[in-house]
């Protein structure tokens, strides 16, 4: 159970908390509106990412290109899901490196819905954690908004440039 924030205390468990197995939360972002793909799944295994990437492909108007902004996770590199983006030519997959601006999008995507629908709750089983994120997911559907980059390309490229700078000094 979770106990109250009070001054100079931040919230806590108690040492009795059963925490009740978890499920991934696979997430396909609309850039241009801000709706999201979502699907819970017990693992994330290829298997997994195979079925959500099936979902996206129903779900997703057939003239639509899918441009996939992912990280450099084993299971985004698995052959048997390869072999399924080859068959698959709309999907293009993109991939990134740690921490890459692409797709802190969908992590504040992850962020709010962390927020809003699971910080501070306890859920009594998987099912229930499950509710939650597709009722946040629902609610958010309904008035989705694009996130919007506050920096200039200018900001980025100089961001890039330092990058490349710091980069050169330590490799020599």
């Amino acid at each position: 159970m979770s106990l109250p924030i009070k001054p100079g205390r931040a919230g806590t468990m108690t040492h009795d908390y059963k925490r009740n197995a978890t499920t991934t939360l696979f997430a396909a972002l609309d850039v241009l509106t801000g709706a999201v793909i979502g699907q819970c799944l017990p693992r994330h295994r290829h298997i997994e990412f195979l079925a959500f990437l099936k979902t996206i492909d129903r779900q997703v108007p057939k003239r639509l290109r899918i441009h996939l902004i992912l990280e450099n996770y084993p299971t985004h590199n698995h052959p048997k899901v390869r072999a399924w983006l080859q068959r698959h030519p709309r999907f293009e997959p993109h991939f990134t490196p740690t921490s890459s601006s692409w797709l802190n999008m969908v992590e504040i995507f992850f962020a709010r819905l962390t927020d809003k629908a699971i910080r501070r709750e306890i859920f009594h089983s998987v099912p229930d954690l499950i509710d939650a994120i597709e009722t946040y997911l629902a609610a958010h559907n309904q008035d989705p908004e694009p996130f919007t980059w506050t920096a200039t390309t200018d900001q980025i490229l100089e961001k890039v440039r330092r990058g490349r700078v710091a980069l050169d000094a330590i490799t020599g």
